[in-house]
């Protein structure tokens, strides 16, 4: 029991002066330090769907989504249509017009921007191609009925307007700075639906090969992961300031929905087809005169290039602008105007945003060695003047019920045609129910060339009644046609 006690005793006396000495130390220091690897607490920052302090990032979508609402129109189309499915062009021919296809009413809708207080409207060309009639309905339910200002197959823009003022618009921003993660809205109406916004990132830049069927479109698109589908054509791509960045245009699916993979104009393409547009009723379109590729680790293997940047020149056109700056075949083109250029498709677009007769600083490297040489843009066909709107002519024969118009150089050089008149409207006759469709271009008549409205007119009305017409020609996707009916 002894032992016992005094074990006791001990152990109490040892605590008692640890406590106490603990006690001693904490009234000196004022403070205890504690282990940095079991006990500390890390900051922690609250991230909820608004701004997060400290965070730097917006996510707070209201303000963008209230900007482009208003802004952003729901674009109904109607079209009449001649049905074909038992017209035979080649009977007519040998024996005259025998029926009458019913024709009937094609409607579409898709989405247009707001682009200033007057009524501008800026959607895709796709959207309203072909239209005889193109109501606009605002995000309010007023509607209106809207004409056509213009329209750029090759960059699938349109223009169209309405008669209002004091309109809500959606201001440009600067696709050229957008960045691939950055935040971004989608704005239209798909399958109908009213005034839908949808979110994502922008996922990619300078995407081509997407308007299927086009000549020598002009392509650079925006890639994003914010929902789209059939009815958000024409439609707002915002950043999270509610500033336009692009028109959404088309998707990548199997099976005609969304599937991930929606593409954009960039509003710097847009803004520059708009202003032409507005101003000369057609597009001003410059050209390098070059043919470029794109430039791979094989490719700079192969022309002993030691950077895989920029777009390398492989021809020069007689008399093209590059060639008149000195600009030389195995030049790497690496800027237009200091921005950069990595693909054919972004110097596409650099290019796209002037005029004939602009001049601009272009960047390359020769012989490992960086010129800036400054080059005057010219024209498809070498020129630095202005094009201007094709004048549309009505056919003195009222049974064609059709209007035409000359198609410029651009156009026959992209379907690789000398000559050609372009059908511009059409009304119930004879083209009409023959089949034929607005933008056709007329070759040639009982195989005589088609140059001009005249040579048009003079073999037309020349004709007797009864008498047959053979007409070939090529729609604006390259595809050719023959059609035949009687005076």
């Amino acid at each position: 029991m002894k032992r016992l006690i005094s074990t006791v005793l001990v152990a109490s006396l040892g605590g008692l002066i640890a406590l106490t000495a603990n006690d001693i130390i904490r009234s000196k220091s004022g403070k205890v330090k504690q282990n940095t690897l079991s006990g500390s607490v890390a900051p922690v920052t609250l991230t909820n769907y608004g701004n997060a302090i400290g965070s730097g990032v917006n996510t707070d979508f209201t303000m963008a989504a209230e900007k482009s609402l208003n802004a952003v129109v729901h674009i109904k189309t109607t079209a009449e249509r001649a049905n074909n499915l038992s017209y035979d062009p080649f009977a007519e021919w040998f024996f005259g017009y025998r029926n009458n296809p019913q024709p009937y009413v094609q409607q579409g809708s898709g989405s247009g921007v707001i682009i200033s207080g007057d009524g501008y409207i800026v959607t895709n060309n796709h959207v309203i191609q072909g239209a005889d009639k193109i109501e606009v309905v605002l995000n309010d339910k007023r509607s209106y009925i809207a004409e056509v200002v213009g329209t750029d197959p090759n960059t699938d823009v349109a223009l169209i307007k309405i008669s209002e003022k004091e309109l809500p618009y959606l201001n440009y921003g600067n696709s050229d700075m957008v960045k691939i993660g950055e935040w971004v809205l989608a704005v239209g109406n798909p399958f109908n639906l009213n005034s839908t916004v949808t979110a994502g990132i922008i996922s990619a830049k300078g995407r081509n090969n997407i308007l299927a069927g086009k000549s020598n479109p002009v392509e650079s698109f925006l890639q994003t992961d914010a929902a789209v589908n059939p009815g958000n054509s024409g439609g707002a791509l915002v950043n999270t300031n509610g500033e336009l960045i692009g028109i959404n245009t088309a998707i990548a699916s199997n099976n005609g929905s969304y599937q991930g993979y929606s593409f954009a104009i960039p509003v710097n393409i847009v803004k520059k087809i708009v202003s032409d547009l507005s101003e000369f009723g057609a597009v001003q379109r410059a050209y390098l005169g070059i043919s470029i590729r794109d430039i791979d680790a094989k490719f700079a293997e192969d022309a002993n290039l030691k950077l895989l940047k920029g777009v390398y020149v492989n021809g020069l056109t007689n008399g093209g602008s590059a060639e008149d700056a000195g600009i030389e075949i195995g030049d790497v083109i690496t800027k237009i105007q200091d921005v950069p250029v990595s693909s054919v498709s972004e110097l596409q677009e650099q290019i796209s945003k002037y005029r004939p007769g602009d001049k601009i600083n272009v960047a390359v490297v020769r012989n490992n060695k960086d010129l800036n040489i400054l080059t005057t843009l010219k024209s498809l066909d070498n020129t630095t003047s202005i094009v201007k709107r094709s004048e549309v002519k009505r056919s003195s024969i009222a049974s064609l019920g059709a209007a035409f118009e000359d198609v410029n150089p651009d156009e026959l050089s992209k379907l690789r045609l000398q000559n050609g008149v372009k059908v511009a409207k059409l009304s119930d006759g004879r083209l009409y129910r023959a089949g034929i469709k607005e933008g056709f271009i007329i070759t040639s008549i009982d195989k005589k060339k088609i140059g001009s409205f005249n040579d048009l007119e003079k073999i037309l009305t020349a004709k007797t009644a009864g008498e047959g017409v053979l007409i070939e020609g090529v729609y604006p996707n390259g595809m050719r046609a023959y059609v035949g009916f009687g005076m």
